[in-house]
């Protein structure tokens, strides 16, 4: 998005014009240097807010709060790279631009962020700056974003001709020692700009989709893309597997930092071994008695299976602290094996292929379908749905949870954006 002058209309935030903003944004600062009295800036931090709330229309809407006042008091609005927003204005009474920072809280009153204070060591909501008095501090935040926005730009450049060199290539399977090298980067790492949120919903009445808890996870292609584009992470199972068990101690890490505040239901991939962790059991002493009920362990068919008797533990610790389980990564070929309450299990996830109605023989689906019934329709979740033939055949199965890019689709499209705005989620 270009910068908005007084009158002009705003422009979507992903328009091509955000590349120019930074510089635009120093540009601008430095102009202002015999221009400061009775200017006001505020710089709003959407990129400190959970990934949920920082989707294109939430940034449209925060621009949209200010455009009055762009109008009124010669205003200016940046929309950065990280989807932060700084507005810049002259002669406005503090009292309306604080209306303005008051109603984008609002918007966003479910995320933690907006319940720090923004003189918190943590990082708050907005921060302000008078000009007459805090023009330096201005300036030097203008270059700082500047010279860190052409650094990522360099590094991104990079990067797309290190992948372009890696897709000529034979990916090399993970090492060991890469493994390792890995494993101390990721110790420390803020893995939030590769957390993903996807949907489970039910499918409900006049053709809807109701979220009904979102599973949280890191994007393994990003994070390849990231730091290793030269060698594939899932190569070697045992290796990733290790890997894995990195990713889970940062995940519970993130999910602490997130659910303050929050009364989401959601779900996350963990290994047994992660669950039996001294990690896990400090995470479940931080969070409250709520929170444990409203959070899915999802754990993996073969981690299972491979140790009957850690499962088995790790089951009973998970429902005496009030979690829920579910067993990921099952098929129709091995959810006849699968006896959910034998296993003690909540829900059980079933992977959707196109093989379910092209190559099956109709005593094959009459087969699976009684099995569905057996483990109980409302505890299955039909996951990877990425075509509406997915929704059609879970429903003809009598399965009524769903996951996949068709079903965020869905999501989106069947909800007005006043209720993708509600208190409880924001899509």
């Amino acid at each position: 998005m270009a910068s908005i002058e007084r009158g002009a209309p705003s422009r979507s935030p992903a328009n091509n014009g955000a590349a120019n903003q930074e510089h635009a944004l120093l540009d601008f600062a430095q102009r202002l240097d015999r221009h400061r009295e009775g200017r006001i800036a505020v710089h709003i931090h959407l990129s400190r807010l959970q990934s949920h709330n920082r989707r294109e229309h939430h940034v449209r809407i925060a621009v949209d709060t200010f455009e009055e006042l762009v109008k009124q008091f010669d205003g200016r609005i940046f929309v950065l790279a990280n989807q932060d927003i700084i507005f810049i204005c002259k002669g406005v009474r503090v009292e309306d631009l604080d209306k303005a920072v008051l109603k984008l809280r609002y918007l966003f009153s479910e995320d933690p962020l907006t319940r720090l204070s923004d003189a918190s060591s943590e990082g708050g909501f907005c921060t302000w700056y008078r000009l007459e008095e805090d023009y330096k501090r201005f300036l030097a935040l203008a270059t700082r974003i500047h010279e860190l926005h052409e650094a990522h730009q360099r590094d991104s450049a990079s990067l797309s001709a290190s992948s372009a060199e890696a897709r000529r290539k034979p990916r090399r399977p993970l090492t060991p020692r890469i493994l390792t090298k890995v494993v101390e980067l990721l110790e420390n790492a803020d893995l939030s700009s590769l957390v993903r949120n996807q949907s489970i919903c039910a499918f409900v009445a006049d053709q809807q989709m109701q979220p009904v808890f979102d599973e949280k996870y890191v994007s393994i292609g990003d994070l390849e893309r990231l730091i290793l584009p030269d060698f594939s992470m899932i190569e070697d199972p045992w290796l990733f597997k290790y890997l894995t068990q990195t990713l889970d101690k940062r995940m519970l890490s993130q999910i602490q930092r997130e659910i303050q505040g929050s009364d989401r239901a959601f779900s996350v991939n963990l290994n047994v071994s992660t669950v039996l962790s001294p990690d896990f059991q400090k995470f479940d002493q931080n969070i409250g008695v709520g929170v444990r009920g409203r959070l899915v362990i999802e754990l993996q068919k073969v981690d299972i299976f491979a140790d009957m008797g850690a499962y088995l533990f790790a089951r009973d610790y998970l429902r005496e602290r009030g979690y829920k389980i579910c067993l990921d990564g099952l098929t129709y070929l091995t959810l006849p094996y699968i006896d959910r309450e034998r296993l003690g299990l909540d829900l059980m996830k079933l992977a959707w292929s196109s093989e379910l109605v092209d190559g099956l023989r109709p005593e094959t689906l009459s087969e699976l379908e009684n099995h569905i019934r057996q483990a109980g329709r409302a505890r299955i979740i039909l996951n990877r749905c990425d075509s509406e033939a997915g929704i059609e055949f879970g429903r003809r199965m009598g399965i009524s949870l769903f996951q996949g890019r068709h079903v965020d689709q869905l999501l989106n499209q069947n909800r007005p954006l006043s209720q993708r705005l509600g208190s409880v989620r924001y899509r």
